[in-house]
């Protein structure tokens, strides 16, 4: 079996990455819904049935895209992070926030694929998306607890109600290994709905094209709103 810097593993790397790619500009002409794995394969210059070697299926075709997508969003985000001082800790939630949104307006098609309708007889499989789809919530959830370890943050540490609302956040603390209040997590999930609220509004047009000279306005507006509804305003 050839090792992973053979040249026959290497080729195979650059075909998968090529069809990769060649599904992307599918995705952004056709739409997720007419994905073709044959037309991937007319472009990539294979014959149907070779594509096939590599990709087994439309669906596994929509899963690269998925887990491509959520990695190159997750890559976005750390390279804004990369030059925000760690203890600034509204600065690194607007970092985020921002790449989030240039992203999106950026790759509207695969913006659509990750975070748009479901694709018609396709569920992305958790155990291959999970990893890749978490890692924005996981930034913001890092700069929550950093900055509820350093004092930044002051919310009531007390259990929330209803009960069950309670028990399911403190699970979710526990799965994660966090130290922050319930009531942080809440809104947490909160400020992270709303980013990707506000983010999928603008992306699909939904403000209209004449209603704001300057979209960012807007969101910048609303991305502070969002650092000062966890508390680091």
């Amino acid at each position: 079996m050839p090792n992973d810097s053979s040249p026959r593993a290497r080729a195979r790397e650059q075909t998968m990455r090529d069809i990769v790619r060649i599904g992307r500009a599918h995705l952004a002409t056709d739409g997720a819904a007419a994905l073709s794995l044959r037309a991937v394969a007319r472009d990539l210059g294979l014959v149907s049935s070779a594509v096939y070697r590599y990709v087994a299926s439309r669906d596994e075709l929509l899963t690269l895209l998925v887990v491509d997508g959520y990695d190159e969003l997750g890559d976005a985000v750390d390279t804004a992070l990369a030059s925000v001082d760690p203890t600034d800790f509204a600065g690194r939630m607007t970092a985020i926030g921002r790449a989030v949104r240039g992203w999106g307006l950026a790759e509207p098609a695969t913006y659509a694929l990750l975070f748009g309708s479901p694709v018609p007889g396709y569920e992305a499989p958790a155990e291959q998306t999970t990893g890749s789809g978490v890692r924005v919530v996981g930034r913001l959830v890092e700069v929550w607890e950093d900055a509820w370890r350093a004092g930044a943050i002051a919310v009531d540490d007390e259990p929330l109600k209803p009960r069950r609302l309670s028990r399911d956040l403190a699970r979710i603390r526990r799965e994660m290994g966090l130290s922050v209040p319930e009531a942080l997590i809440a809104r947490g999930l909160f400020a992270w709905a709303a980013l990707f609220g506000c983010v999928t509004w603008e992306v699909f047009g939904q403000y209209g094209t004449a209603t704001f000279a300057e979209p960012a306005d807007l969101f910048e507006q609303h991305l502070a709103a969002l650092v000062e509804s966890v508390g680091l305003a």
